[in-house]
């Protein structure tokens, strides 16, 4: 079985920063690529940041410049630091894991919320 441990989410005022964690383990071969994805109250589930085995990365167009994907390969742990934190970053954000295991290869985690609010 393979698990997904998200932390860092929180409130924080406009301008504000967070850092989210997202730990992998179980049987996990190899990583193909993790990300961080958002879903706000009444919309759909959007991608924020990607980032790829080979280390290539990809953003929103609304996060471009503020958000920063990384990840720790040692310990299978992505991170997203967001910085100028806006009131429409409000959202739940849960972490996504594509990878090679003895069965299927998308894994979610339980999502963690981030506030933006005065």
């Amino acid at each position: 079985q393979v698990q997904l441990v998200e932390s860092g989410g929180g409130l924080v005022q406009p301008g504000g920063s967070l850092r989210l964690s997202c730990a992998a383990s179980g049987s996990i071969f190899s990583i193909n690529a993790m990300g961080w994805y958002r879903q706000a109250p009444g919309k759909e589930r959007e991608l924020v940041a990607v980032i790829r085995s080979g280390g290539a990365t990809n953003y929103a167009d609304s996060v471009k410049g503020r958000f920063t994907i990384s990840r720790d390969n040692a310990r299978y742990t992505v991170y997203l630091q967001m910085n100028s934190l806006k009131l429409e970053d409000t959202a739940v954000y849960y972490c996504k894991l594509n990878a090679k295991t003895v069965g299927r290869s998308d894994f979610w985690g339980q999502g963690t919320q981030v506030t933006v609010s005065s």
